[in-house]
């Protein structure tokens, strides 16, 4: 067998062969897309061995992956930070990477990724969409009450873009250009609710049959729409071994430094998808203080609580 290396970029790829001996075959650059890649699969068909690619996960990575398994070729997409980890470099190149990758593959250690079903990408991307749409809806938003405080507008309903907030908004007075932006803001607004609209009725339509959605939508504030958001990110829930592994793919779990008796806990890692961490996000507590392991959590008592109230509070009054 042979093990190729692929260390892609935005228009090539470093393409690195090693023998099942473990010996350098070969190495050269082929274009990124996919003339280039059925080229690359027709130099290495000469060696007529049967091929395992190795590529890290990046932005293409998944359309390499398609390209070549078309082709006949064992394609595995590897973490790019568990790569790191398994082979730091002192001096890093893209002929370099390629190696690294290749190795990884003779000695069986890749630190392969799962990849999602076409059907769940289309989902996946639908949500994302959806969510991207929001962003921007609400940075147009704030862009217009940014606006009416400008110019000292009072806002009495809670809703500026509704019925009563488009009667106020047109009866408002602003000068040129902030009246030409803001009458292009509800425009833009207007467009992404429809888009927007449009995606939720789909995303309805297809969790309609979901198992996992009735499940999530048991948990309190989480609708269809995050549901549906938050099981297209997951996907195969039985891929996980674990409760653990999955907090720990979704990033929700805290950082943890520990060494000797000293156990640290920190802010959220934000690991994996920020897509799954951003439905069913919640308040964050502060992280608790440093403890020894074993130990009973350290916390202020009521006195010590009470007697440093009056302290803070004349820390932060104002001077008379």
């Amino acid at each position: 067998m042979l093990h190729v290396g692929l260390d892609l970029s935005r228009k090539r790829v470093d393409v690195c062969l090693i023998s099942s001996d473990g010996e350098l075959v070969d190495h050269f650059r082929a274009l990124a897309d996919r003339d280039g890649l059925y080229g690359l699969t027709r130099r290495v068909a000469v060696y007529g061995e049967p091929v395992r690619g190795v590529v890290e996960s990046m932005n293409g990575a998944r359309f390499v992956h398609d390209e070549l398994v078309r082709y006949g070729w064992e394609v595995l997409v590897a973490d790019a930070q568990r790569v790191k980890g398994l082979a730091p470099l002192a001096c890093k190149t893209d002929k370099i990477d390629a190696r690294v990758l290749a190795e990884l593959s003779f000695r069986d250690l890749v630190p392969a990724i799962w990849l999602p079903t076409p059907e769940l990408r289309a989902e996946r991307e639908r949500a994302r969409w959806r969510l991207h749409l929001v962003k921007h809806r609400s940075i147009l938003k704030n862009r217009v009450h940014a606006s009416l405080i400008a110019f000292g507008h009072q806002v009495p309903m809670a809703d500026l873009f509704g019925v009563a907030g488009r009667k106020l908004l047109a009866g408002l007075e602003f000068p040129e250009p902030w009246l030409g932006h803001v009458q292009a803001s509800l425009e833009l607004i207007d467009d992404l609710d429809h888009r927007i609209a449009e995606i939720e009725r789909w995303l309805r339509r297809s969790g309609a049959d979901h198992r996992y959605i009735p499940l999530l939508m048991t948990a309190p504030g989480t609708g269809w729409i995050t549901g549906f958001t938050i099981a297209a990110e997951i996907g195969d829930i039985n891929r996980f071994a674990s409760p653990v592994k999955l907090t720990g793919y979704t990033g929700l779990c805290p950082r943890v430094n520990q060494s000797g008796e000293v156990d640290r806990r920190g802010p959220l890692s934000k690991h994996g998808p920020r897509y799954l961490r951003w439905g069913p996000r919640r308040r964050r507590s502060p992280p608790p203080r440093t403890r020894s392991i074993g130990s009973a959590t350290s916390a202020p008592s009521a006195d010590s609580a009470a007697s440093a109230a009056p302290r803070s509070r004349r820390s932060t009054s104002p001077a008379n």
